[in-house]
């Protein structure tokens, strides 16, 4: 007989303790490597993807460690308060972890890391809730798809998708064509679902994701430094990152 494919009740016990074993698994984790490093560096992400995560977690594999995401247990695990800090100093950086952060455990020098980091941004497709950076009006004529080098016409097939995003188009020779310009958002203003997909159609990018690197301890001096200048703002920190987070804790 077949197995029913019935949903089965989990006992809510057995939950609670694979998430307690997994915070217990992340806080020696993170205590072991920062036992191991000499700099521990405290960063938040502008318009998070895991994508984009992940290659830096990939280009650093051999030279790094990256925690992201469970801001409290990170904290706990580097101790809050000088007396249940795990190493002189850490404290410092546990009181900054709030919000959508993470730790970089590292031996690469600061300027390299400084560096690195600041050249590497990521152009990417906005969210719903994003603002546009630019105002991006569609022309009159064959509605092209930016994806391609150079731009090509949207297929017939792709008209319906287009027509239900609000483009109102009609089929010119088999191409979807628009008879008067259609503005598709405005700059300064909230991206609708509607207007992310539409940009998402057409190749347009208009986020960048990057990473901004707020503090660095040292585990010689056990000092703190503050870093300015790489601040990422209110706006770039998107409501998916706490999603984006679940997936990113540790690899």
């Amino acid at each position: 007989m077949p197995k029913s494919k019935r949903s089965k009740i989990v006992s809510l016990t057995k939950v609670a303790k694979k998430t307690k074993e997994q915070k217990n698994a992340l806080l020696q984790e993170v205590q072991e490597n920062a036992d191991k490093w000499q700099y521990c560096w405290l960063f938040e992400v502008g318009n998070m993807r895991n994508s984009h995560l992940k290659t830096v977690r990939r280009l650093w594999k051999d030279t790094a460690r990256i925690f992201f995401g469970r801001g409290a247990v990170m904290a706990k695990a580097l101790g809050t308060t000088p007396e249940e800090e795990h190493r002189p100093g850490l404290a410092k950086l546990a009181q900054q972890i709030k919000g959508q952060v993470g730790l970089f455990f590292t031996d690469s020098p600061p300027t390299e890391v400084l560096e690195w980091f600041a050249d590497f941004q990521q152009p990417d497709f906005a969210r719903t809730g994003n603002r546009a950076v630019r105002t991006v009006t569609l022309p009159a004529g064959p509605v092209m798809q930016q994806h391609s080098v150079p731009p090509e016409p949207f297929p017939h097939n792709e008209e319906p998708q287009l027509r239900k995003l609000g483009l109102r188009t009609r089929m010119e020779r088999g191409v979807p064509t628009l008879d008067v310009p259609h503005t598709v958002c405005e700059k300064g203003k909230t991206l609708t679902p509607e207007q992310t997909q539409l940009l998402k159609l057409v190749g347009i990018k208009m986020v960048t994701f990057k990473v901004g690197l707020r503090a660095r301890w040292e585990a010689a001096s056990g000092e703190v430094v503050q870093i300015e200048g790489q601040e990422v703002d209110a706006d770039e920190v998107a409501e998916e990152a706490e999603e984006d987070a679940e997936e990113q804790m540790s690899e």
